[in-house]
């Protein structure tokens, strides 16, 4: 996406309210080190802005999850919003954690592999699609995450679903422009993955 079409960038610092720098601040101190993607349209409502970056700081940096997991999360959630800068900043970022290529152009094309495909990231596509397409999980798929990952687990990876859904939301209509990353295959809307 062109930046030119950025409908929500990041104020001048000078011109931000003191709530703004105060987020501001808080945020490019903290493991992210600077206001990023979703966080720039966030920002007209710092305190918002704050509370959920919170959240996201925890999902990412102390939660319980596996690294390959929570990435492919965001990349399953990139991809049914069709949300270049999550895709964009996470699809490296799954390959470094470890999730195989062939799942990352898979998740990329929208097309589920019926073969070799490790357990582990099976049920986990499987609870993304069964929330995505029916908004709720049968419970065998249920209790084969229970079984996975945990209870603790399954409960930061719904979470994890349900906030990069909120920032994909918010950057797609702010139309905040991608990192210059590999882009998401294809970008027309529709429901995928």
């Amino acid at each position: 996406m062109d930046s030119s079409n950025d409908r929500l960038p990041a104020p001048d610092f000078a011109d931000m309210s003191v709530e703004q720098q105060k987020a501001f601040t808080e945020i490019a101190s903290g493991p992210r080190g600077a206001l990023i993607g979703p966080f720039a349209p966030l920002l007209r409502s710092p305190e918002l802005m704050t509370r959920v970056q919170k959240v996201g700081e925890f999902l990412r940096f102390n939660s319980c999850m596996d690294s390959v997991h929570f990435e492919m999360c965001i990349l399953l959630v990139a991809r049914r919003w069709n949300q270049q800068f999550e895709w964009s900043f996470h699809q490296p970022l799954a390959l470094e954690a470890g999730l195989p290529l062939r799942i990352v152009e898979a998740i990329g094309t929208g097309i589920r592999p019926t073969t070799d495909i490790p357990p582990d990231l099976d049920v986990l596509w499987e609870l993304f699609d069964q929330i995505d397409q029916h908004s709720v999980v049968d419970d065998a798929t249920y209790l084969r995450a229970l079984n996975t990952f945990g209870d603790a687990a399954v409960v930061e990876l719904l979470a994890t679903i349900g906030y990069y859904t909120l920032l994909a939301i918010v950057m797609n209509v702010a139309q905040t422009p991608a990192p210059d990353s590999p882009a998401l295959p294809g970008s027309a809307g529709g429901r995928k993955a």
